[in-house]
């Protein structure tokens, strides 16, 4: 049993794990697993697979948000924008390149390009701004820029983006395989891969020189600042890497849902990311991961619940608040927050994962152990 925690606990072994769990997510579109309650039908049926595929879209923009607020410590109210750009982008950008005469699949891939250049571009001028200014103030910059992307979107500036109707996907320039019912299995397998690679870049980043000085600056801004780094730098970029994220995760959206409202450039789909992190675990990768999934079957679920015989049966001091979906997740929340404040996966965390000794680099001060890797990292450079 030891030897086995060891094999996990490496890095070789938590690979290996990761990889048999990408397997088997890969392979559920081939199985016939049914779990009722939870699934509207068998795993390899169109629309079970579209609730999936919807799911891992879900929990890739949750990574991409724990970048800015698990890893960087930023509270961002306007996430949601880049998610906005990255399906607005690609929708827009393929109705003004389809004319031009260039061949479709060029266009596709150019207006994928395009569309993740612009959130960058977007992503770099809006942090560049709010990062300026911390705590609350710097929540209220970004609330600011989502609120003026949300009313240029609903306004239909230049006849773009299709105002409350929102814009759809012009299918004649986009591959058939990703077109349509009968091709949900690809789109699943297309979110799948949105969701790898956004994970993947979640551990470069933690891992790597930039997210330790991020984390320090997360823990004791000023002590970063007196070994001689500007935090400002190294905050803009994974703000604008976490933008560029949320826009690929819109783009998976976009060929998902193949059309696109306003709804998801508005504030309070960035509260729900918030929510999600929360529910999965602030400063878990998997917390994002797990959060965003859970979430998202529950949305989905919890309105048939919510109109099932079994809830019209009750009395109305019970009947009215239950036949409410929003209801029944807050109260989630609420439980979550009040019984197990490290989410789904901080629960797991602490009940499965044995204690282990702290760095022999965390001195009795009680500096951060993210501290001394930053320190190490900076004088060995």
């Amino acid at each position: 049993m030891s030897r086995i925690r060891a094999l996990a606990g490496s890095t070789w072994g938590r690979v290996a794990l990761g990889a048999v769990l990408v397997a088997l997510a890969a392979c559920l579109p081939l199985l016939a697993l049914d779990i009722p309650g939870v699934l509207p039908g068998p795993t390899y049926t169109p629309g079970t697979l579209a609730v999936l595929a919807y799911a891992l879209i879900i929990a890739a923009l949750a990574l991409s948000y724990h970048l800015v607020f698990g890893v960087a410590g930023l509270l961002s109210f306007g996430h949601a924008m880049f998610f906005a750009a990255g399906a607005y982008g690609l929708g827009v950008l393929l109705r003004l390149l389809a004319p031009t005469g260039i061949p479709s699949e060029a266009v596709f891939l150019l207006a994928i390009v395009l569309t993740l250049v612009l959130a960058l571009v977007v992503g770099t001028l809006a942090g560049s701004l709010a990062l300026r200014v911390t705590g609350i103030s710097f929540a209220m910059v970004t609330l600011a820029f989502a609120q003026a992307a949300n009313v240029l979107i609903r306004r239909n500036v230049g006849g773009l983006t299709g105002g409350e109707e929102g814009v759809t996907l012009l299918v004649d320039v986009v591959p058939p395989g990703l077109v349509g019912v009968v091709n949900t299995r690809s789109l699943y397998w297309l979110a799948l891969g949105i969701l790898v690679i956004a994970y993947l870049v979640c551990v470069w980043v933690e891992r790597s020189r930039l997210g330790h000085v991020v984390a320090a600056a997360r823990e004791n801004e000023l002590r970063v600042t007196v070994l001689g780094i500007r935090p400002y730098r190294a905050r803009l970029v994974v703000f604008a890497l976490a933008a560029v994220l949320a826009a690929v995760a819109g783009l998976g959206f976009m060929l998902l849902q193949s059309s696109a409202t306003p709804r998801i450039s508005a504030s309070d789909f960035t509260l729900t990311l918030l929510v999600i992190v929360v529910l999965g675990g602030v400063g878990y990768r998997w917390g994002a991961i797990v959060g965003g999934i859970v979430y998202t079957l529950l949305d989905q679920r919890l309105s048939a619940l919510a109109s099932s015989p079994a809830i019209a049966g009750l009395p109305d001091v019970l009947r009215i608040p239950l036949s409410e979906p929003l209801f029944l997740l807050g109260m989630l929340f609420v439980l979550v927050v009040m019984f197990a404040p490290g989410g789904i996966v901080g629960i797991a965390h602490r009940v499965t994962r044995p204690r282990r000794r702290r760095r022999e680099d965390e001195r009795e001060d009680g500096r951060p152990a993210v501290m001394s890797d930053m320190e190490a990292s900076t004088h060995g450079s």
